[in-house]
């Protein structure tokens, strides 16, 4: 069930462009790399300024998972918990998050 989940939430990732993902090795999440300068603004960007169709998705900043300052501050890390058809509807909604978020920067 989770290789399953694993599998489409990689993927789906690795569809948008710009994001960067490599295979987990025995995880139930993915450090993601975005095309963003820093993950936790656009998380908290997702959370109170994103919606699509009254949707959005949480995700946490990958840097306060590494020990190295300054290391994953354009990573995220997303656990695939959630069940498949959810788990894809989420990526959707982070493709086209992360296209609001750009045009916004420019």
């Amino acid at each position: 069930t989770y290789e399953e989940r694993r599998d489409i939430l990689l993927k789906g990732l690795s569809e948008i462009p710009g994001v960067k993902v490599n295979q987990p090795q025995g995880a139930f999440y993915c450090i993601a790399e975005l095309p963003v300068e820093s993950a936790e603004e656009f998380a908290q960007w997702l959370l109170e300024d994103f919606d699509l169709n009254g949707e959005t998705v949480m995700i946490a900043p990958a840097a306060g998972f590494y020990s190295t300052l300054g290391k994953g501050l354009n990573q995220v890390r997303i656990a695939y918990v959630l069940e498949k058809d959810k788990l894809s509807h989420a990526v959707e909604i982070l493709k086209h998050a992360l296209i609001a978020y750009q045009e916004k920067q420019s």
